[in-house]
């Protein structure tokens, strides 16, 4: 056995299995550590993994990537096995094959189970973008070399992890290895609850193979704003494009000024290109500020999850109903912090508001409200609007509505 081993377990009701998984892990391998990441469990989960010898993470439900990559932040270094909460069977030959790769466990019974469409996206994504080929891509028992576990964590967000897992261990050239064993687990069937949670791992595959950034907690979560660029607004989709650039390839700088200084940056570039397409777009020098100074706001406000998305809908959405359904179908993933708008997304949202305004308010209107957002930009210049918020007992209770503490 590769010395030393943590087993990590992510978990979410799972109190009439937990005990015996747990127990059989330690009896196999009684020198390792078990830690359960127990990912928002409303039974006795935690209850019951601790009583059969494992240690607990209690957290707030954000998925089962984010659970697993909190584990393995408490795990100390070396090797990990991470075992599914229901399993039954030996994973030892994992640890024989892993080598300084990672090693996957394929069943070699399937019992249940849907019509494996979710299984099929998954291979053809991995295919797609690590060239290589796996028959179980979402199998969640893997054994990681310390070498593999600093490639691949932290993990994507949900159901993807595992898929991501993959993809980014192939392309970091660590070897992939699969060992079909005789395992036992608990399979979802073809009733309306296991077609729901595969259709919930498919989107989760989509997100994580996508475009992947920290957040404010270090966790990466899939980056959705580049889907407001398929709306029906052209300028929006410019405005998108102008803010994707800025999450591929900004730098350390933050705010107007940064950016001024340092020159030719991403942030100059929408400081210039976001104004030019509201002057384009409305053909008003207000129009033209109205979008920029918006699209500076909601950035402004997109430091913590769902933060942006209340503001564009409290603000009525622009009165678009296709961004403001984009943006209620995006919100229980910003909120659950699988993914963020990043630029693209708050900038897209903010030029939503400003164009649909330009249309709605006379010229003294559009003015006085540049004023205000002229007066907002100067303040988170200056100071954290999300200080202001957080110190704002109204709005810290309307921007905690939702989200996982």
């Amino acid at each position: 056995m590769p010395d030393p081993l943590t087993i990590l377990v992510a978990a979410r009701d799972e109190e009439e299995r937990i005990g015996t998984t747990v127990r059989a892990l330690r009896e196999r391998f009684p020198e390792a550590e078990v830690i359960v990441a127990d990912d928002g469990s409303r039974d006795g989960t935690a209850v019951a993994a601790e009583a059969a010898g494992a240690a607990v993470l209690a957290l707030p439900r954000r998925g089962k990537g984010q659970a697993l990559s909190a584990a393995e932040r408490a795990a100390p270094p070396g090797f990990l096995l991470l075992c599914d909460a229901d399993l039954r069977g030996d994973l030892a030959p994992l640890l024989a094959a892993v080598g300084d790769g990672l090693a996957i466990a394929r069943f070699s019974e399937r019992r249940g189970g849907g019509f494996g469409l979710a299984k099929r996206a998954a291979r053809v994504l991995v295919r797609l973008r690590a060239r290589i080929e796996v028959a179980e891509p979402l199998s969640g028992q893997r054994a990681l070399s310390p070498r593999a576990r600093g490639v691949v964590f932290p993990l994507a967000p949900g159901f993807g992890a595992e898929t991501r897992m993959t993809i980014d261990a192939a392309r970091a050239g660590i070897r992939v290895v699969e060992i079909e064993l005789p395992l036992e687990h608990r399979a979802t069937g073809r009733d309306l609850g296991g077609f729901l949670h595969r259709g919930r791992q498919l989107a989760d595959l989509l997100l994580a193979v996508g475009p992947l950034r920290a957040n404010h907690r270090g966790a990466r979560v899939g980056l959705v704003g580049p889907l407001l660029a398929l709306g029906p607004s052209p300028a929006v989709g410019a405005v998108c494009l102008l803010g994707l650039a800025d999450d591929l390839w900004s730098g350390p700088e933050r705010g107007f000024r940064a950016h001024l200084a340092s020159g030719r940056t991403t942030g100059v570039l929408k400081l210039v290109g976001i104004p030019l397409v509201g002057l384009i777009a409305t053909r008003k020098l207000s129009g033209a500020l109205l979008v920029g100074l918006a699209a500076n706001a909601l950035n402004q406000l997109d430091t913590r999850p769902g933060r942006a998305l209340k503001a564009f809908l409290l603000a009525g959405a622009g009165g678009s109903r296709w961004y403001g359904a984009a943006a209620v179908l995006i919100a229980p993933y910003d909120l659950r912090e699988m993914a963020m708008l990043g630029d693209a997304g708050a900038n897209a949202l903010g030029a939503v508001l400003a164009l649909n305004s330009v249309s709605r308010l006379g010229a003294r209107s559009r003015w006085s409200l540049i004023g205000a957002l002229a007066a907002l930009t100067v303040v988170g210049e200056r100071r954290s609007l999300g200080s202001l918020i957080e110190r704002t007992p109204l709005l810290r209770e309307v921007d905690a509505w939702a989200r996982p503490t």
